[in-house]
């Protein structure tokens, strides 16, 4: 009798530990299985509202404005600046055209030439209250005296030279010669003509000075003018002594706020307006970032309770394409998404309060952004079948494209170094890298191709044959070959994935684990869970 007691009790304790393992294992697959639900099916079966969801939605539209509103300011900003380099290039530049040559503003060709370029630059400079238009005027330094302009020249320190003889006596150490001036009317007197050293021996010649300037014009969109500071120096390049002298006029424009200011009307009302929106920009951010990064948590978690059930029961790890169904890179986008708008707001307010003037940064910073955020609303798309068929292509493809890039990038390189070496003297398209690997670019999508073969200088017959191997060769390697096998790649993973639509999806081992249970619970098909579409071909058929 005891023994029968005994038994039924270790029957009973087997039954219950039985039943509980059970109910655990019924508990993670229920828990896998509302993970990878959309919100419209988490909403279905839990009525969990999808607070994330509605978020990005928000996010969305508020950081779009926040981005159009900054961008037309900007805008402002940089028109100010692009109208107020040709205005001075104007002022300043004897017989300026009004269009740059290549990356110069003009050129001279004579001795007088260049002294009346000199001397017009300062006399302009001495009338500049009585020349400009625009709200711009003299430096100051903080005791309010004027700041000076500043002409420095370089040449040779020792030099003879007789062309017609053939014959020069050269000393190639650079000396530095220059003057600061306070007083314009003293200028004739202190640097007269002759005071220029021999044109062979002169390699340089640099104005320098700054101007202060305002720009009124956002005072129309109701927002604080900012003031500037114009550094402008103007060169006259001698370096080549090929009987051009180069006049370049570079600006380099910095923007602050002004000391004292007084406006009426509504502009600083108006930026109040904008200080809250770019804050409560800020919070939204703040809150996507916070369920994205406790949605991370969980999943964690998740696959941690996953991978210990799997080893205890099955002996084995979970394969890794499944365990980076747990680690969804979504929510990593969304969480650096935020932190680049949280970082650009901050900026923007600190403009708009005029305590900074850092407008490229923040341009980069809530570009990015919202460059992210967009790019996030494909995520939202990839629940509907007929959006997904592009998502899981670009996913089957990306790494065989990236390898195939790596390789054809080898071929490219080669192809720019050695089009810059060879045709970089006679074509202006090959003249640097930069400007190479543009040029073969826009070869290989098609563009330009006329133009290219055209311009090159056929003085030298041997680089013009070899000019037209080169462009042919690569015209055909690339247009050919290369482009059609990367269309290929792509289009082999279109394929590859509309037939598993077709036919079904190979299942992993999280997937069958979330499929045992017989009732699984069936959507709509606008509406199908995640686990069937969110899956990885590769390992499968490694598998």
């Amino acid at each position: 009798m005891e023994l029968l007691v005994r038994y039924l009790d270790r029957s009973n304790s087997v039954s219950s530990a039985t039943s509980h393992e059970a109910i655990k294992e019924e508990k993670l697959r229920d828990d896998l299985r509302y993970y990878f639900m959309s919100p419209c099916e988490k909403y279905r079966t839990r009525r969990h509202i999808p607070w994330k969801m509605g978020v990005q939605i928000l996010k969305i539209i508020m950081i779009t404005t926040q981005l159009v509103l900054f961008g037309l300011n900007n805008q402002l900003v940089v028109s100010y600046k692009e109208e107020n380099t040709m205005a001075l290039k104007n002022l300043f530049l004897k017989g300026y055209s009004g269009t740059d040559v290549d990356d110069y503003s003009m050129a001279v060709f004579t001795q007088r030439d260049v002294y009346d370029s000199l001397f017009y630059a300062l006399d302009q400079y001495s009338q500049l209250g009585q020349l400009s238009v625009g709200p711009i005027s003299y430096a100051e330094d903080e005791e309010g005296n004027l700041l000076p302009l500043i002409i420095c020249k370089q040449y040779y320190k020792r030099g003879s030279l007789e062309p017609s003889d053939e014959t020069f006596d050269i000393d190639a150490q650079l000396e530095t010669g220059g003057n600061t001036f306070f007083y314009f009317y003293f200028f004739y007197c202190l640097y007269p003509k002759n005071s220029l050293v021999a044109f062979f021996r002169l390699v340089d010649i640099q104005l320098s000075f700054q101007l202060k300037g305002i720009n009124l014009q956002t005072v129309r969109t109701r927002e604080l003018p900012d003031c500037y500071s114009f550094f402008v120096t103007i060169a006259f390049d001698n370096q080549c002594h090929s009987g051009m002298v180069k006049i370049f006029l570079d600006i380099e424009a910095q923007s602050s706020a002004c000391r004292d200011w007084k406006i009426s009307g509504t502009a600083q009302k108006n930026t109040h307006y904008l200080l809250v929106f770019d804050a409560f920009v800020i919070l939204v951010c703040l809150t996507s970032a916070v369920l994205c990064t406790r949605s991370i948590i969980l999943a964690v978690r998740l696959l941690q309770r996953f991978s210990r059930f799997f080893l205890e029961n099955y002996n084995r790890k979970v394969c890794e394409d499944d365990q980076n169904e747990f680690l969804n890179g979504w929510y990593v986008l969304v969480i650096v998404s935020d932190l680049l708008a949280i970082v650009g707001s901050v900026l923007k307010m600190e403009i708009q309060a005029k305590s900074l003037t850092t407008y490229d940064i923040c341009s980069i910073f809530l570009g990015t952004s919202t460059l992210m955020v967009w790019v996030g609303v494909i995520r939202y798309l990839g629940y509907f079948q007929k959006y997904n068929v592009l998502i899981l292509t670009m996913k089957a493809a990306f790494p065989k494209v990236l390898r195939f890039c790596c390789c054809a990038g080898m071929i490219y390189l080669g192809y720019t170094f050695c089009g810059w070496i060879v045709l970089g003297p006679y074509h202006e398209k090959f003249e640097g890298l930069s400007r190479v690997a543009e040029c073969l670019f826009s070869l290989l999508n098609g563009d330009d191709m006329f133009t290219t073969f055209a311009q090159l200088k056929d003085k030298n017959t041997l680089v013009w044959l070899f000019s037209r191997a080169y462009l042919y060769s690569f015209i055909s390697l690339f247009i050919y070959m290369v482009l059609s096998l990367f269309i290929a790649l792509i289009t082999d993973a279109y394929e590859t994935i509309k037939s598993y639509q077709k036919n079904g999806f190979p299942l992993t081992d999280l997937q069958q684990f979330v499929r045992e249970q017989k009732d699984f619970p069936v959507f709509e098909e606008n509406c199908r869970t995640d686990v069937q579409l969110r899956h990885s071909v590769i390992c499968c058929r490694q598998r």
